[in-house]
């Protein structure tokens, strides 16, 4: 395997990015990431790699999805802080964090883009507001004409499965959405602001969103001032076992996506074995045997 440093004394590389282009694409290779604030906008499509940082690596961008760029908007999906394709991903000790602020002015803002087959995550934290964490693949169909103009805009759509451990996410809007199957297991998901958490958009033939021993809390977000799910597509899921709802989840859980109303009836929303605030009055509950072959799929 080839290992390669970043750091600010004796490392190879001094930037982030400079070590990820010197990978070759089809090589298996670990980056190693001195301590420090790394001021940088990633982009990696290698095979095999993982990135590790080594004490506190904070990686922060500010990219908002309303700034012009050339003669058009930014938009969501040029946002990214941190943008990683490829076969295989491991993160670990990492916070990656998009600072452009609140979405009512700068947009939608990603800190992390995750277009891998296979990621594992552990011990990282992602930090942002409006759409923190982007899980690919995109969903077939746009809604408005170049919505989803960015580095997988006229890709094939293939499915990508993301494993996420011990780990914190912050945001307000939809800050965990996309088609790909993710397992978020003894994570913190934090809201720091009205809003939703996961806006999924999945496929029928999907597991979706899978939160397991999570615990929902909030910075500067009201009482039931916000949903767990909205489906961005017909299709979406996601599943919340074994977990706790602090008293700014709303008692519903569950909203549509406004105008589309109808949609709601098609998605999959569940809860198995939570505790806290209680959700949904039993509606949504299934069985622990159900919840587990859920998490076996990971």
């Amino acid at each position: 395997m080839m290992r390669l440093t970043v750091g600010r004394n004796d490392e190879d590389y001094q930037t982030i990015q400079e070590a990820l282009d010197a990978v070759p694409y089809l090589e298996e290779a670990e980056v190693l990431i001195s301590e420090g604030v790394y001021e940088e906008k990633l982009f990696s499509d290698k095979d095999n790699l993982t990135v590790r940082g080594l004490g506190h690596v904070v990686i922060t961008n500010s990219d908002g999805a309303n700034e012009i760029v050339g003669n058009r908007k930014r938009g969501t999906f040029r946002s990214y802080t941190a943008f990683f394709s490829g076969r295989k991903l491991v993160l670990e000790n990492l916070t990656i964090e998009n600072r452009a602020g609140s979405g009512v002015e700068a947009g939608q803002a990603i800190a992390l883009y995750l277009d891998v087959r296979e990621a594992l995550l552990g011990h990282v934290r992602l930090f942002g507001h409006q759409d923190t964490l982007f899980l690919s693949p995109l969903p077939e169909k746009e809604r408005e004409k170049g919505g989803f103009y960015g580095p997988r805009y006229r890709s094939p759509r293939v499915m990508c499965r993301s494993v996420i451990r011990n780990s914190c996410i912050e945001g307000d809007i939809d800050f965990i959405f996309g088609s790909g199957d993710a397992l978020f297991d003894n994570c913190e998901i934090r809201s720091n602001g009205k809003g939703w958490i996961a806006a999924p958009s999945g496929r029928s033939d999907g597991i979706g969103f899978v939160f397991n021993n999570c615990c929902f809390t909030s910075v500067g977000a009201a009482d039931d001032s916000v949903y767990l799910m909205r489906p961005w597509r017909r299709e979406g899921k996601a599943c919340f076992i074994s977990s706790c709802f602090s008293s700014h989840i709303r008692t519903e859980g569950l909203a549509p996506w406004p105008g589309l109303e109808t949609e709601i009836g098609d998605c999959t929303f569940s809860i198995c074995r939570c505790t806290g605030k209680e959700i949904g009055g039993g509606l949504y509950e299934i069985s622990p045997d159900k919840a587990e072959k859920v998490i076996s799929l990971f």
